[in-house]
């Protein structure tokens, strides 16, 4: 075997190595990684604030002290909301599922089908009987419960948000000391450039989705809708799963709307404004803020929502676009890795633009 062939293989093993060594930590270490990594979203998205008072001469351990007392106070109100909504939610399910299945079989007898007729059809006899064993009770419960038990975690998450604001000041110094000389000017810009643009990304993206979420609870609660608190939580939460999660949540509350006031138009004429104001976020508010940071390309998405989501289960579906944006903003600064970046991309405008 010639030296190139066998530099080639050595090379094929090690990237295959060192692909399955990273899927099992990221797999195995999964406890500590995903409170890390949503640490890391919310230093972002605070670090505009603990920035201004470090600049307004407040010395950075009040800074962080402040920082951390602000995310308590939000955390602790978002919590106690959460358990009072998913408590009275997981009381009243059981009146939802009822209606569901009274409609079902209203459905069922006008047509003058038989329920293995219907199974045929619609596979609608796998639903009726999910409904009544109570499995898709289980099924939402369990889902708030996992979002209960993210929330229960949060005193590490404080944790690492400490210890990431703190070492936040401290970046730019390391960086100069570790890159002196001629390659020190260029390495500063470029990390400045990774570190805004992840910075801007994550904040921005978090406050347009709070904004979204708080407007769309809004007008749930004007036009009466149970539990629009939830409704509102799970919109925000689904605005980092783009298209599918928004989707899934917006047939949930078209469905529980509909059972809840036993109409059609009324609860079609709410779901078309809501999503109206997706639409008008996702397609023009976004893309004008953000440019080509959140332009990734859809297989690239559906990709990285299935690997994610197999990984860390709901909450890597949710971190799977702020991680692969984020990936893209360091590839996008160095010229051994643009064109990867480039890849990643969809749109031929702002490929361009890279």
């Amino acid at each position: 075997m010639s030296e190139s062939k066998q530099n080639n293989f050595l090379n094929i093993t090690a990237a295959i190595f060192l692909t399955g060594f990273s899927f099992f930590v990221l797999k195995e270490l999964q406890s500590i990684l995903i409170p890390l990594f949503i640490a890391i979203i919310i230093s972002f998205v605070f670090l505009p604030m603990y920035t201004f008072l470090v600049n307004k001469k407040i010395p950075a351990g009040v800074a962080v002290a402040i920082v951390i007392l602000s995310i308590f106070f939000i955390s602790n109100i978002a919590i106690l909301f959460i358990v009072k909504s998913v408590g009275a939610f997981s009381e009243q399910f059981p009146v939802y599922e009822k209606k569901f299945l009274m409609i079902y079989e209203s459905i069922i007898s006008r047509l003058n089908l038989s329920e293995i007729e219907a199974a045929g059809l619609t596979k609608s006899l796998d639903l009726r009987t999910l409904l009544m064993e109570g499995k898709f009770t289980s099924a939402i419960t369990g889902l708030f419960s996992g979002i209960t038990a993210l929330l229960g975690n949060y005193i590490l998450i404080i944790f690492y948000v400490i210890f990431l604001l703190s070492e936040s000041k401290s970046i730019q110094q390391r960086i100069l000391v570790a890159f002196p000389g001629k390659n020190e000017e260029s390495m500063r810009k470029t990390f400045s450039d990774i570190f805004g643009g992840v910075r801007n990304y994550i904040s921005g993206k978090t406050l347009l989705s709070f904004l979204q979420a708080v407007l769309i609870g809004t007008i749930l609660w004007i036009c009466g809708v149970e539990f629009f608190f939830i409704w509102a939580f799970m919109f925000f939460l689904s605005d980092f799963i783009p298209n599918i999660g928004s989707l899934i949540v917006s047939v949930l509350i078209g469905i529980f709307m509909m059972l809840q006031f036993e109409s059609i138009i009324g609860p079609a004429v709410i779901l078309a404004v809501l999503i109206l104001i997706q639409n008008l976020k996702g397609n023009i508010l976004e893309p004008k803020i953000f440019g080509s940071r959140l332009d990734l390309s859809p297989l690239l998405l559906l990709l990285s929502l299935i690997f994610w989501g197999y990984i860390w289960g709901l909450t890597g579906m949710i971190l799977s676009v702020p991680i692969m944006s984020m990936i893209k903003i360091i590839l996008m600064n160095f010229p051994a890795t643009k064109p990867i970046a480039i890849l990643m991309s969809y749109n031929i405008n702002t490929i361009n633009k890279l």
